[in-house]
């Protein structure tokens, strides 16, 4: 059960607080991490998963033992049909919406000669479809509340600079930061209050199945000579949520390796 919503609220928290929908937040990864920091940070906050639902209502469950206001929502994001569902039944359940951040995503490494149209296509169905579709019902939203909002994607610096082994993911994800631009556009033409950004991670959260050598490899590339964590995605995304002046744009969040000489 949540906190009911009728109770005495703190002085200090604004009466209707914003409300946040973080795709991929299932797991505990990046969209889990920036959900939770945005709960501490007074949002209300639905957490979207695809195939993670008990992970997904164990971090609800821990948010809302704390007093937060937290529900988890399943959809796969590249089902415009879900996509709508899950926007609806996040106004439904909130009455609003004023962050999106989509972090659902699949990576998945395959050499080139492997490679064939079904593993582009599922890569551009969940990467991009997803983000787009996401994009597009949250904006609708967004563009209709006086507040506007603000909606936050998720790229990856090496499209700058592709590694191997990852051509549907960088042919995927490649498209993000046009897509943003795009939408920063078209949802400001409607209301100027909403806008549109996008972070691009570098290795703040190396998969598991990396080996000694990639992930060694991964790291020695960064400027500043560590791995980040998600903490710093969370901590970027906070900071685009309240620069009201900034939309467009596409952030780097990697120590350095996007510009990294070796």
């Amino acid at each position: 059960m949540l906190p009911d919503e009728n109770n005495k609220q703190d002085e200090n928290q604004p009466l209707h607080p914003k409300v946040a929908l973080v795709t991929g937040a299932g797991r505990r990864r990046i969209g889990n991490v920036v959900a939770q920091a945005l709960a501490k940070r007074g949002y209300r906050v639905a957490l979207h998963y695809h195939r993670s639902e008990s992970d997904a209502r164990q971090t609800v469950e821990g948010l809302v033992n704390r007093g937060h206001q937290a529900i988890a929502l399943g959809a796969d994001v590249s089902d415009e049909s879900e996509v709508a569902r899950l926007i609806r039944e996040v106004v439904e359940r909130f009455g609003r919406l004023d962050l999106l951040v989509t972090t659902a995503a699949i990576w998945e490494k395959k050499p080139l000669e492997e490679v064939a149209a079904a593993d582009l296509l599922r890569h551009l169905a969940v990467n991009v479809m997803g983000t787009f579709l996401c994009c597009l019902y949250a904006g609708r939203v967004m563009v209709a509340q006086p507040e506007g909002g603000v909606i936050v994607t998720i790229g990856d610096w090496a499209t700058r600079r592709p590694y191997r082994d990852y051509p549907a993911y960088f042919v995927s994800k490649g498209s993000i930061p046009t897509l943003t631009r795009m939408f920063a556009v078209e949802l400001a033409a409607r209301n100027p209050r909403v806008r549109v950004n996008c972070i691009l991670p570098g290795p703040v959260m190396l998969p598991e199945d990396l080996d000694g050598g990639e992930r060694e490899e991964a790291i020695r590339g960064t400027l500043l000579k560590r791995e980040g964590g998600p903490e710093n995605i969370a901590q970027a995304v906070c900071f685009l949520a309240d620069n009201d002046y900034i939309t467009g744009v596409c952030i780097a969040v990697d120590g350095g390796r996007s510009i990294c000489p070796f």
